[in-house]
């Protein structure tokens, strides 16, 4: 279980780290500035969507560290620095996971009607996940 207080100290260093005010930060991860006053506040622990939003733009978060404070801030070193740079990971496999979302799903298509199936159609009604729709008629 995350510590919402940790945790919320651990995103002010992330903050401060990179010069953000608390509507710049929601700005730059595409959250509302609301989230992030409460994760502050720790009226609210963060999803799992806006870890994942942290750990995308920022490269030097590593997962471990931001959850549960184990590891080192930040993972690579600021420009001009003599300290070695780290490889940030999520998890400490070598194989990169990708956290990104897709925007969009794609509908399934389906085969082609024939000319016999066609007068049967009135119309064909495609639900996507984000609640829009499309209709086509024959």
């Amino acid at each position: 279980m995350v510590n919402s207080k940790d945790f919320s100290d651990r995103l002010k260093k992330i903050m401060k780290y990179y010069d953000l005010s608390a509507s710049s930060l929601a700005d730059k991860i595409q959250v509302q500035r609301s989230s992030i006053s409460h994760i502050l506040s720790e009226r609210n622990k963060p999803s799992l969507e806006f870890v994942l939003k942290i750990l995308n733009h920022f490269p030097e978060v590593s997962f471990y560290w931001l959850l549960k404070g184990e590891g080192e801030f930040p993972l690579t070193k600021k420009v001009g620095t003599d300290e070695k740079e780290a490889t940030p990971t999520l998890f400490s496999s070598e194989t990169p996971v990708k956290t990104s979302i897709p925007e969009e799903k794609q509908p399934i298509v389906a085969p082609p009607v024939t000319s016999k199936q066609k007068s049967d159609i009135e119309r064909i009604v495609i639900f996507y996940g984000d609640g829009t729709f499309k209709e086509y008629t024959p």
